[in-house]
């Protein structure tokens, strides 16, 4: 056992990581023989010391524990009591002693005597990993903070500290005392402070105590990390931890919302002038003064920081939200000094007058949008308003800003002396065209790019899925209409009126069909998915309020910009028809204008046409998970969904009288489906959503060209909306007969039956569909509706579905009876021309009786050939003149 253990100097290593004992030993011994240059002298006064593991008490008896002990290769005993250590210690092992419990007294005693002590815990993680043992000056019973780096803040019970930083250390965390940037995990008692604020900065979990409680508990966990995501979310400190705010200025539907998310949020509310509210919330555009003089101790704060804090999922700084009223005395005062400080007041008057006159004017000539100030740009950056930590790296990375948004147009703007008809509709196109892009800029600098920022704070607000279900081709968009934009302005620059406008939108007609089908066909998803996520994710709903209340959006919300893709190139074609009507004949642009208007009606053909497949192609996905069982055949790009018609089985085909039966038709075969008896649970997709469970289970998926005749059952007293399908399966010699009650008033009886014959003419290739209907009387066919709901009927197919499950219970034989045959039919021709031998004949008895005992009449074993031969005599006379 010594040997296992032995540390020898030639590998330098030993299975307890405990490299820090012989550091200063090693240390001064090189420095004697620095210029001895011996290392083997070294080694030879190196003493070797054997590390040899001591189960106190309980933890001997743990068998799990000896067996990890011998995987890794320590020499271990076991002590019953501390007074046996004088006999165990010697100065050739180095003790580590393993305790069960760190809060008795034998552990206390080792404690105190400086004794290494771990956890059980500790050795057999790894044990799993199979590494050494690591070594720790403090005792450590678990591995469940390991590499995690603890602050503190906002305690004031030096017992609780304590008690906590303990734990901390038996978990293998470290303490700092001073946050910096090696910090991991804040545990705060307040949500104030500067440790608080530079955590929130950096994106630093904040904790509450109660997460290194919890921690502590689930100490015995193998597995375990107190940083695992699910486990430590559960316990970082709300936004609105001890705040309790009042909102002044709101509707009653946004308070009332706004006081849902603080109770989510951890906070409370009361009434405006409550005098224990901490904040209270301003509707800036709405509250010009406050009803009452506020106290010191309150922060009066913008809805930003509202918003913001729930962003970040971090209480925000309010120094950066507070709201000022519009005629405090600083901005009075400052106002005063700006006017004593410009010297000729008349003069600055006069300036400013013929400057609005010449920008008034310049507005009602010139195409171009009127540039703002770069001071203003700056005070308008994504960065700027998106950046509530105010730091430098965030402004600089939410501050970008794509090369093709940043380019501004042309100054000297060329106006023609009379301007004509068609230059106006030039102008009008390009001023449409740049607000276009603008918007599309607006989404994605202020929606996508910082959704897709990396080390938010707080987390990703949006899965990457997400994302690109709400946005999806978006920036391909923006690309596009970006150039078109620049080559109108390029036109209108150098302005002629036989200038073409008609070959830029032809030259980018291929890229319109790539970039807007893929947006437009599931802009309906997008919309959906944002609904979803703002109702689901408090966060996201709060993003969405601080970036939609910015001037850059207009008042509109995101799905209201997102609308406009769908709604520009119909308006495009509409003014490139009025550009057409100001063109002169002889004008070379005219042909290439009708031309452009063509390629933009192809291209919103076939986004339609598009669409209209992808809805098709979702109908069937719909049909697949909404039928268990269904075949995966179904599923074909040529394919598409017709109708759906609720039934009721009036035969004994396909199913039994009195079920419940669905068809869907699609435009080539016809689904027939029952209701299902019994209901799994629900199915998960790979991206977490879930999905209702199948409620319908599979039939039988039959080829439109199957259908003979369809029959329209006459009303009676005893027959109402009922209709008959005359079937002819390919592996069947006779017709067979699915007669059922339609139980939904839409689609009428009469236009279902058209419908469903002109599709079965289609597929045969048909022109007459009409002579497919084949008007019949209830009784020729045996069909009626009587009693469908009555309580006899439903106990009797009741009775039916047990005896069925009785007979298939009791059930000899599972074979077919159609196998049966068949495997007769087989053997008797292996055998004919020679007599049959014994054995053949044991074969042959035994089929036989298998197939007498098959031919037994059971409702589990009656096939539909079988079926429509019992009525062969009834149905022979109606059914010769129908084929």
């Amino acid at each position: 056992m010594a040997e296992n253990s032995a540390l020898t100097s030639t590998t330098g290593s030993t299975s307890l990581a405990d490299s820090s004992i012989f550091d200063s030993k090693v240390t001064e011994t090189s420095k004697e023989n620095l210029f001895i240059g011996s290392t083997s002298y070294v080694e030879e006064e190196m003493p070797q010391i054997e590390t040899r593991i001591i189960l106190v008490q309980e933890a001997g008896k743990q068998e799990e524990l000896i067996k990890a002990l011998k995987e890794i290769k320590v020499p271990f005993v076991k002590m019953e009591s501390v007074e046996e250590f004088k006999s165990l210690d010697s100065p050739e092992f180095e003790n580590v002693f393993i305790v069960m419990d760190f809060q008795d007294s034998v552990f206390n005693e080792l404690y105190k005597t400086d004794c290494r002590v771990i956890g059980p815990p500790v050795v057999l993680n790894y044990a799993q990993k199979g590494e050494p043992l690591p070594f720790s000056c403090r005792p450590l019973y678990c591995t469940s903070m390991m590499n995690l780096v603890l602050c503190f803040t906002g305690f004031r019970k030096k017992e609780e500290l304590v008690r906590l930083v303990t734990l901390v250390h038996h978990m293998g965390g470290v303490i700092r005392k001073d946050f910096n940037s090696k910090v991991t995990h804040l545990v705060a008692n307040c949500t104030q402070g500067e440790k608080f604020r530079i955590a929130v900065s950096l994106g630093t979990p904040i904790m509450k105590p109660e997460w290194i409680y919890k921690a502590w508990e689930r100490r015995n966990e193998q597995d375990f990390c107190a940083s695992f995501d699910e486990f430590r979310n559960e316990f970082k400190v709300p936004p609105f931890q001890d705040c309790i705010l009042s909102f002044l200025g709101f509707s009653d539907e946004e308070k009332t919302n706004m006081e849902e998310m603080t109770e989510m949020q951890g906070g409370n509310y009361l009434p405006v002038g409550d005098e224990r509210c901490t904040h209270l919330i301003v509707e800036e555009n709405i509250v010009k003064e406050l009803p009452f003089e506020p106290s010191k101790k309150l922060y009066v704060v913008k809805q930003e920081w509202f918003w913001g804090s729930i962003q970040m999922d971090a209480r925000a700084g309010e120094t950066m939200y507070l709201y000022e009223k519009a005629n405090t005395p600083e901005l009075k005062k400052s106002v005063s000094l700006l006017s004593l400080n410009t010297p000729n007041s008349n003069r600055k008057r006069r300036r400013l007058k013929e400057t609005l006159a010449q920008l008034s004017r310049e507005t009602d000539m010139s195409p171009f949008p009127p540039r703002k100030r770069p001071s203003a740009e700056h005070s308008l950056s994504i960065g700027s308003l998106l950046d509530i930590s105010n730091t430098p790296e965030s402004s600089i990375n939410y501050g970008e800003t794509p090369k093709s948004c940043t380019k501004s147009s042309k100054n000297s703007t060329p106006v023609p002396s009379k301007q004509s008809a068609r230059w106006q509709v030039a102008r009008e196109l390009y001023q449409t065209e740049s607000n276009y892009v603008n918007i599309l800029a607006t989404i994605i600098q202020l929606f996508q790019v910082p959704l897709e920022e990396e080390g938010q704070r707080g987390g990703p607000i949006l899965a990457p899925e997400e994302i690109k279900t709400i946005f999806g081709s978006i920036p391909d968009i923006f690309d596009v209409h970006t150039k078109i934009k620049d080559d109108l302005e390029d036109l209108i620059v150098n302005w002629d009126e036989s200038k073409s406008i008609g070959d830029i939108f032809l030259k980018y007609s291929k890229d319109l069909v790539k970039t807007y089908p893929p947006f437009v066909n599931f802009f309906e998803m997008s919309k959906e998915t944002i609904i979803k996520c703002e109702k689901q994710k408090p966060r996201f709903h709060a993003f969405l309020k601080i970036n939609q209340a910015k001037p850059e959006c207009g008042r509109q919300s995101l799905v209201e910009l997102l609308i406009r893709p769908v709604q520009r190139l119909p308006s495009v074609a509409l003014l490139l028809n009025d550009l057409k009507k100001h063109t002169a004949e002889e004008n070379p642009d005219k042909s290439t204008l009708e031309k452009a208007i063509g390629s933009l009606k192809e291209v919103m053909t076939h986004i339609n046409e598009d669409k209209r497949k992808t809805e098709a192609q979702k109908q069937i996905f719909d049909v697949v998970y909404e039928v268990d069982g269904c075949p995966a055949n179904l599923l074909s790009s040529h394919r598409s969904l017709v109708q759906r018609v609720e039934t009721i089985s009036l035969g004994e085909h396909p199913c039994d009288r009195g079920e419940q039966v669905t068809l869907f038709l699609f435009n080539d075969c016809l689904e027939i489906a029952r209701k299902r008896h019994k209901v799994i649970g629900t199915f998960r997709s790979p991206h977490g959503q879930t999905r209702p469970p199948a409620s319908l289970k599979h039939i039988h998926l039959m080829p439109l060209s199957q259908i003979k005749k369809v029959l329209d059952i006459r009303e009676t007293e005893d027959c109402h909306n009922a209709f008959a399908l005359l079937v002819r399966p390919p592996t069947e010699q006779a017709n067979v007969l699915l007669s059922f009650q339609m139980t939904s008033e839409e689609p009428p009886k009469e236009n279902w039956l058209k419908m469903l014959c002109r599709h079965v003419a289609n597929t045969i290739c048909k022109a007459d569909a009409e002579n497919l209907i084949y008007t019949a009387d209830p009784e020729s066919f045996e069909v009626n509706t009587k009693d469908m709901d009555s309580t006899l009927s439903r106990a009797s197919r009741a009775i039916k579905k047990t005896s069925k499950k009785v007979t298939r219970a009791f059930s000899f034989s599972k074979t077919p009876k159609r196998a049966l045959r068949r495997a007769l039919m087989t053997s008797q021709s292996s055998v004919e021309g020679r007599s049959p031998s014994s054995n053949d004949k044991h074969v042959m008895s035994r089929l036989s009786s298998t197939s007498s005992l098959a031919g037994i009449p059971s409702p589990s074993l009656v096939s539909l050939p079988s079926f429509f031969e019992r009525r062969s005599h009834t149905l022979s006379r109606s059914t010769t003149h129908l084929i």
